[in-house]
């Protein structure tokens, strides 16, 4: 318990100065760091035809957003179908097939890194490197650049800024140099840094010799963890030794699936110039994420049900690593789907039913933390769904900072609130109604969960997934896919939309009568109204999945 309160510490501590850092260099404003960024960042502009002083409206905004998601596609798809053509393929690994080339490029162009492959057998370095990786740079970025947008309009600004200049301030001044810290911590710990090929090793048993994968493991791992990617070098992901080495290598991997995320938390309240935001928000994330926390802890604390007839019985161990223990691995395996990261230390599909429904929870809220801008956006969401609701129960006008809440922007949060259950439940719904698509699938309530998991972790932009299910077939691909595009386009956009609509709006006067959300009574109904939408729609599901399952165990 004192290394799992180290690491939150530690990451709530780092994320002040870093929170503060990132509202500063999207202020607008002259910054210390411009006399180190400003000359790259003038000629990146130049090569890209961008006019860094050009303010967009939400409409160009967006636009200029989808379009540069649309190349990035096309570019990453073409990398990933002709991989075998291209240059760092020392282990001379062969071509995808379109349906898992495509389901990639659209997985990390999402920020979601749900991976239908097995890393190093199956993607070359210039794949993993030169695509993927520069996707994880890209896409957190981007979601960080509509957040920061999204706040603009949220204060009253009617244009939001520069989406070009908001992507290359995102990735140079705050991805690209963190992740060099990073990686070259991992890097002290033996995280592997090479481009060298696999290496063959004669195993004590003087058996066939066991072909052992390397590479630039190292950069990747610091990316995907800073950036909410999560999507991993080797198909174990941050389980396997090379990408996760010692404990401080693990406590470090846990650290940056939180720092960013909470850092966000305290650049909105700069941004919007209101402290009492940043308290809301962090005091009612904070709560949440304890309950998740707690949850879980008691979960795998207890014996997995295989052993509960044994005398000697011990925390749940099955699908961990012995050298990480079962608490790190609870905190891991909540902490990644409290953000959508989705990276694991542990094997998901083996937590006792009690844990994986905290796990399923965390994706379905998607704003505990949240990923690297989307969670904040989410939580704006559920704040605006509250103050409506709360304005009906109170007889007050539904306002937030003086912005009436009305019908056009109803309309769009009923889109939002739908819009998962629709994607999640009714492609689980087609999937367990065809056998033969779920064939290598567990039987009853833990095989529905894995199948409804999937799905979860594609509509959240999370990425972990429960396995249990031979994903890469040409449904699975697709339909995932569908899931990754949905959400992650429609939860950023709507948002967008609604926050510039109320910007057009004439700011009413704070009265007595007036909803502030900056109390403890607003911060109660808010966390009671992410609790209550999110049960509700999916309580059906639970009870025929980890609720069922758990009632049956002995």
């Amino acid at each position: 318990m004192f290394e799992v309160s180290l690491i939150l510490g530690a990451s709530l501590f780092l994320a002040y100065p870093i929170g503060r850092y990132m509202a500063n260099i999207f202020s607008g404003q002259v910054h210390f760091s411009d006399r180190f960024f400003s000359p790259l960042e003038k000629l990146l502009y130049r090569l890209m035809g961008v006019n860094p002083d050009d303010n967009f409206g939400w409409q160009k905004y967006i636009k200029h957003f989808l379009v540069s998601n649309a190349v990035l596609l096309v570019l990453a798809f073409i990398g990933l179908m002709l991989q075998q053509h291209l240059p760092l393929n020392p282990d001379a690994i062969g071509p995808l097939s379109w349906h898992l080339a495509l389901h990639t490029a659209i997985s990390f162009l999402t920020n979601t890194d749900q991976q239908h492959y097995s890393g190093q057998s199956q993607l070359s370095y210039w794949s993993q490197s030169g695509v993927l990786v520069t996707l994880q740079f890209i896409s957190p970025a981007m979601g960080l650049a509509i957040c920061v947008a999204v706040l603009r309009a949220m204060r009253g600004d009617k244009t939001l800024g520069n989406f070009y200049v908001d992507l290359v301030r995102g990735i140079l001044r705050l991805l690209l140099p963190l992740s060099i810290i990073f990686a070259l911590l991992l890097t002290s710990q033996g995280v592997p840094s090479n481009f060298d090929g696999a290496i063959s090793a004669q195993t004590v048993e003087n058996a066939q010799p066991q072909i052992i994968p390397t590479g630039p493991v190292a950069a990747l791992v610091a990316i995907k963890q800073l950036g909410s990617n999560g999507g991993g070098w080797f198909g174990p992901n941050s389980a396997h030794p090379f990408e996760n080495p010692t404990p401080l290598s693990n406590a470090l991997e846990i650290l940056l699936i939180l720092l960013l995320p909470m850092a966000v938390v305290f650049m909105a309240g700069r941004l919007l110039r209101n402290s009492g935001f940043t308290r809301l928000t962090l005091l009612s994330m904070t709560i949440l994420s304890a309950i998740c926390i707690a949850g879980i802890f008691y979960s795998e604390q207890q014996p997995n049900t295989a052993f509960m007839d044994l005398s000697a019985q011990s925390p749940n161990m099955e699908g961990k690593e012995v050298r990480f223990g079962s608490l790190t691995s609870a905190l891991w395996a909540t902490v990644t789907t409290q953000t959508s990261n989705g990276s694991v230390n542990n094997m998901h599909d083996s937590l006792n039913p009690i844990g994986g429904l905290v796990t399923r929870s965390g994706m379905l809220i998607n704003a505990i933390w949240g990923g690297v801008g989307c969670g904040l956006i989410n939580f704006i969401v559920y704040i605006w769904m509250t103050v409506f609701l709360a304005g009906l129960m109170t007889g007050r006008t539904p306002e937030v900072f003086g912005r009436k809440i009305e019908k056009n922007e109803i309309l769009l949060l009923a889109i939002l609130l739908i819009l998962p259950v629709l994607c999640i439940l009714g492609f689980t719904a087609i999937a367990v109604s065809f056998p033969s698509i779920t064939a290598n699938s567990h039987s009853g309530f833990h095989g529905l969960s894995q199948v409804f998991y999937e799905y979860a972790s594609a509509y959240a932009n999370n990425g972990s997934g429960f396995e249990g299910l031979g994903d890469n077939t040409v449904w699975w691909n697709l339909s995932t896919s569908v899931c990754l595009l949905l959400g992650r386009y429609l939860p950023l956009l709507l948002p967008l939309m609604i926050a510039a609509n109320m910007a057009e709006k004439r700011v009413a006067p704070s009265t007595l009568a007036s909803l502030h959300i900056d109390n403890v009574t607003f911060g109660g109904t808010l966390i009671a109204v992410i609790v209550i939408v999110n049960f509700l729609s999916f309580l059906p599901s639970m009870v025929l999945g980890p609720i069922g399952e758990a009632l049956l165990s002995p």
